[in-house]
């Protein structure tokens, strides 16, 4: 099998909400917008997504889930698909990991990574 037909790229651009977030009450708000483009060779839908959010004290949060904002897109070869979304810690810095899972036209399951990225409000500067 070569690996190439099954390669999707994700990439992550994070954001820091202050006029939705309330530090004083550790809530803490942010955006991020995804980029999924299939750099393989072979049409793939996307199934699901798991997130690992991890706040700033260490704690873990899980989120499985069909598709991304009620969508499940098919990307032919060369195509992309961007969504944004968003999260809430209760610190005002964390990260976000994880994973989509893809279906290719020929029947094949495989996994496009969402490489670790780091949700920074400007507090955290200081």
């Amino acid at each position: 099998m070569n690996n190439d037909s099954y390669k999707i790229s994700v990439e992550v651009t994070p954001n820091y909400i202050e006029e939705q977030s309330k530090p004083e009450h550790e809530h803490f708000v942010f955006s991020y917008t995804v980029t999924i483009i299939n750099e393989g060779d072979k049409p793939a839908r996307l199934l699901t997504r798991h997130w690992v959010i991890t706040d700033g004290q260490g704690e873990v949060q899980e989120v499985k889930g069909d598709g991304v904002v009620g969508e499940q897109p098919y990307l032919k070869p060369g195509e992309g698909f961007q969504y944004t979304s968003g999260t809430m810690m209760k610190t005002p810095n964390g990260s976000m990991a994880g994973s989509y899972q893809m279906i290719a036209d020929d029947g094949f399951h495989f996994d496009a990574d969402i490489p670790e990225f780091y949700l920074l409000s400007p507090t955290t500067l200081h």
